[in-house]
């Protein structure tokens, strides 16, 4: 299966195959970026940068350390390799976009999230203690390759992580896609995973498409979800739950938000909450968190206005609409219901 993705300076292929072709399409001008677990698990040659597992490689450090390495080794016509999950394809990807101001990317997502959602898109970035991705590029790849077989290496955990992204398109723009979810929750051994992953990749490439760099809010319904999650990932020190985890709670909370606003019906709110639990995605706030510190976070998030907060909200199943200006009383009213 392969697709192409058009931006403003030109175009890139994304390709499902396997992990095998994948290594093979490496070249002695390629800098590979990825994990240890990634690396155990996929045995993939020769030099390169290992960071560590987790969301806490996406800091300056890690990053600032990616650039001297690379300083060291790589020269203006090398192309980084982000083989790994969503932290080393942003880590990479940022590094990508700054390095000798900029160099080539190859995108080689192992992950279900990753492969569904940040590998496409090219928007690329690092933490800072303030907030996540508050420092990025739009930095688009050279290609993607998807090896769908590095599926297999996942702990059940990360694969039902992923998951998350993939009842996320469904609610926001597919509403066949959110069905067959609701009566088949997705796993490794699904039939049909290779066509629901290829049909994830089409439903970005149309919204990147028609708004690479954010500029006209269609791209914003990808945030369905983000704007809670982010604080929830954010407050527990990036620990605790996985990225589609928060996302999945973030879903919840946000669906219902839209209910409290009166522009999505109980119904919708419901649907997405059992959905994502038949997943097995967790629903509920953590009882550690603190429902106004989680506000106060998501004041710093990058779709805030000075005139409140900003929500990519389903108002039914497969339809999303950006609402700006969102009282904090009612975000908290909504989170405290978690």
């Amino acid at each position: 299966m392969k697709t192409t993705v058009r931006h403003a300076r030109g175009e890139y292929p994304i390709e499902l195959t396997d992990l095998r072709t994948a290594l093979a399409a490496l070249g002695p001008d390629d800098f590979v970026v990825t994990d240890s677990n990634v690396r155990t698990a996929t045995g993939v040659p020769g030099e390169c940068f290992v960071a560590e597992p987790g969301e806490q490689s996406k800091s300056l450090a890690v990053y600032g350390s990616l650039l001297d390495w690379l300083a060291q080794r790589a020269h203006r016509s090398s192309r980084i390799v982000a083989l790994g999950g969503g932290v080393v394809g942003d880590l990479a990807g940022f590094a990508a976009a700054t390095f000798m101001r900029g160099v080539d990317l190859l995108q080689v997502p192992t992950s279900l999230l990753a492969m569904v959602d940040s590998a496409v898109g090219g928007k690329v970035g690092i933490d800072l203690a303030a907030g996540k991705n508050l420092a990025g590029a739009f930095w688009p790849p050279t290609s993607v390759i998807v090896p769908l077989d590095a599926l297999r290496t996942l702990p059940p955990r990360h694969f039902t992580n992923g998951a998350a992204e993939v009842w996320k398109y469904g609610a926001v723009l597919d509403p066949e896609l959110f069905q067959r979810l609701a009566r088949d929750p997705l796993r490794p051994e699904s039939p049909d995973i290779a066509q629901t992953v290829f049909r994830c990749i089409e439903l970005k490439k149309s919204v990147v498409e028609a708004d690479e760099h954010e500029t006209t809010g269609r791209r914003a319904v990808l945030n369905f979800g983000h704007t809670v999650g982010h604080a929830i990932e954010h407050d527990l020190g990036y620990t605790e739950l996985l990225h589609g985890e928060a996302i999945a709670i973030g879903m919840v909370a946000e669906a219902r938000l839209a209910n409290n606003l009166g522009t999505a019906p109980a119904e919708t709110a419901r649907a997405i909450e059992e959905g994502l639990a038949s997943q097995g995605l967790p629903t509920r706030l953590p009882e550690s968190l603190d429902p106004a510190s989680l506000v106060a976070a998501m004041r710093r998030d990058k779709k805030a206005g000075r005139n409140g907060l900003a929500f990519s909200l389903v108002s039914e199943i497969g339809t999303c609409h950006i609402q700006t200006n969102v009282a904090e009383a009612d975000v908290l009213r909504a989170l405290e219901a978690q």
